[in-house]
C-alpha cells in the first residue's frame, strides 16, 4: 500500500512512514493511492469490535506490520475502552440510532484513533531505536486523547497546543494533570486555528523538523483517520447492513471522512451528513461553494470552533480526481482568505455529503429534549449531530448520529440545558484535585521551536 500527497509534491510512503511523517513534506495530506474494497461484509456482524478493526485496518498497513503485532495492537488499544461493544449502539427514536464513542478513557471518540496508534507507533519506534517529539494541536479532545495515549511511552515526547481559555475545564485538566515528565500541556494566545496553523509551520521548516523527530497525530496523520473507519461498520453491521445515514458533529472533517473512505470500500453508506456549530465553513461551503475563512466564535460546543478544517483538503482531492495541482492551487487561495469549488467538484461533494448548521439555543434545546424523550444526555456537539440529523431522517433509511463525547466533558453547556451537571465516571473521579502543568506560549512559531527545544527529554 502506498501513500501519495494531496499536493503532489511529496515523496510516496509506505503506511508506516506516512504514520510517523504525519504532515507530507510539501504541506499536503497522505491518501492511499489506491483504495481497497473490503470483502464479505455479511460476516461482520457478531463480530467482536477488535475483529472487525483487524480486518477494516489490515488492507491499510501493508507488510508494515505482521498480523501478530496489528492483532497485539488492537487488542491493547480497546482493552481500554469500557463498553463491552466498545461502540455500542443505542436506538433514540424510530429508525435514529446513536453510536457511542465516548467510553474510552478520555471521554471523546479520538481515543478509539489515539489508542491504536499509540500502540502502532511504540512497536514502530522500538524496531527501529529512533526517537521522536509529537507536536499537536486540539480543540480539546485530540490532546487529551493524545498526552493519554502516549504519556509515559519511551522515545516519544508529546507536546499539545490548545487554545487557552477555548476547552472545557474537563478538557483542559485531562491535559494538565497527568505527572509524565515526556507529556507538555501548551495554552497557546488564541483559537484552534491558531494553534493549527502554527503546527503546519513548525511540520513546514524541514530542518527543525529532522532536528527534533517531528511527528503529528492530528487528525492530518492517515493513521488518526484508518482507525476511525472501523466504527461506521460495525454500526452498519448491528443494523443489518442496509443502506445507512450518518450524521457526524465535526469540525476538522477528519470523523466524517473516515465514513467516506468507508464508502469508498464497499460499505453501504448512503449520505454523509456534516453537523457544524456557528463556526460553519463546511455548511457554507457545501450549500454556496465558496469555502471563506470567517472570525472564529466561541461556542458551547468548543472542539467545533474552527474555521479552517485539515481534513476537508483531502475530500476536496478526491472530489477533484486526485489533481495535486488544482488542490496546490485552492490552498493557495486560502492563504488569501478563501477559495470557489469547481462546478464539478462541488456536484461530486454534494452527492455525497448533506449538511445543517445549528445554533447555541438549538443545542441546548436538544440536550433537553432528547433527555426528556429517551433519558439519553448528549454533550453539546452530540446534540448538534442529533439536532442535524433530526432534519435529514427519512423512513426506511436508517439514521445513524455519532454521539463524540460524554456528557461529562462539557458539564457547564449540559447544567443550562437541563439542571443537571453530569457526574464524571469513577476513574477520572480525581480529576479537579491534581496539581496542573501547563506553559503559557503565545501565538509564535519561534517561541514554540524554543519551548519544545528546552522541554524535550530526549
Amino acid at each position: 500500500m502506498r501513500y501519495v500527497s494531496t499536493r503532489g509534491q511529496a515523496p510516496v510512503l509506505n503506511f508506516e512512514e506516512a504514520m510517523l511523517s504525519g504532515l507530507a513534506r510539501d504541506g499536503g495530506l497522505y491518501l492511499p493511492e489506491t483504495i481497497l474494497t473490503l470483502d464479505g461484509l455479511e460476516t461482520l456482524d457478531g463480530l467482536p469490535y477488535e475483529e472487525v478493526a483487524f480486518r477494516v485496518i489490515r488492507p491499510f498497513t501493508g507488510d508494515c506490520f505482521t498480523d501478530a503485532e496489528l492483532r497485539g495492537a488492537i487488542d491493547r488499544a480497546y482493552a481500554r475502552i469500557a463498553h463491552a461493544a466498545r461502540a455500542p449502539l443505542v436506538q433514540l427514536a424510530p429508525g435514529h440510532h446513536l453510536l457511542e464513542l465516548f467510553h474510552g478513557p478520555t471521554l471523546a471518540f479520538k481515543d478509539f484513533a489515539m489508542q491504536l496508534i499509540a500502540q502502532l507507533f511504540e512497536i514502530a519506534l522500538k524496531r527501529s531505536g529512533q526517537k521522536i517529539t509529537i507536536v499537536g494541536a486540539t480543540s480539546g479532545d485530540t490532546g487529551s486523547a493524545a498526552i493519554e495515549a502516549f504519556r509515559g511511552i519511551d522515545n516519544v515526547d508529546v507536546f499539545i497546543m490548545y487554545p487557552h481559555g477555548r476547552v472545557s475545564e474537563v478538557q483542559r485538566r485531562q491535559m494538565t494533570t497527568p505527572p509524565n515528565a515526556n507529556v507538555h500541556a501548551l495554552a497557546v494566545t488564541g483559537h484552534f486555528d491558531d494553534c493549527q496553523a502554527r503546527l503546519k509551520d513548525l511540520f513546514n521548516d524541514h530542518a527543525f523538523r529532522d532536528e527534533v523527530g517531528l511527528a503529528g497525530v492530528n487528525s492530518i496523520n492517515w493513521s488518526r483517520v484508518v482507525a476511525q473507519i472501523v466504527y461506521y461498520f460495525t454500526a452498519a453491521a448491528s443494523l443489518g447492513m442496509r443502506p445507512t445515514d450518518f450524521c457526524v458533529p465535526t469540525g476538522n472533517f477528519g470523523d466524517i471522512l473516515a465514513g467516506s473512505i468507508a464508502k469508498r470500500m464497499g460499505l453501504p453508506v448512503r449520505r454523509l451528513i456534516v453537523a457544524t456549530n456557528q463556526n460553519d465553513i463546511l455548511h457554507r461551503a457545501l450549500t454556496t461553494g465558496e469555502y471563506r475563512v470567517g472570525e472564529v466564535a466561541p461556542s458551547i460546543s468548543p472542539s467545533m470552533d474552527i474555521q479552517v478544517s485539515s481534513n476537508f483538503e483531502r475530500a476536496l482531492f478526491l472530489a477533484y480526481g486526485g489533481d495535486a495541482g488544482a488542490i496546490r492551487q485552492l490552498m493557495d487561495e486560502l492563504k488569501a482568505g478563501g477559495f470557489t469549488i469547481s462546478q464539478g467538484a462541488l456536484e461530486t461533494l454534494r452527492e455525497e455529503f448533506r449538511s445543517g448548521r445549528v445554533s447555541e439555543e438549538e443545542t441546548l434545546e436538544t440536550i433537553r429534549r432528547t433527555r426528556e424523550a429517551t433519558g439519553e444526555v448528549l454533550c453539546p456537539h452530540s446534540a448538534i449531530g442529533v439536532a442535524v440529523a433530526e432534519q435529514h431522517i427519512e423512513p426506511g433509511v436508517p439514521m445513524v448520529t455519532l454521539a463524540t463525547a460524554h456528557p461529562a466533558k462539557f458539564p457547564d453547556a449540559v447544567e443550562r440545558a437541563i439542571g443537571i451537571r453530569p457526574p464524571l465516571p469513577p476513574h477520572m473521579a480525581e480529576l479537579f484535585d491534581l496539581p496542573e502543568r501547563v506553559s503559557r506560549v503565545e501565538n509564535d512559531v519561534e517561541a514554540l521551536k524554543s519551548l519544545i527545544l528546552e522541554r524535550r527529554t530526549q
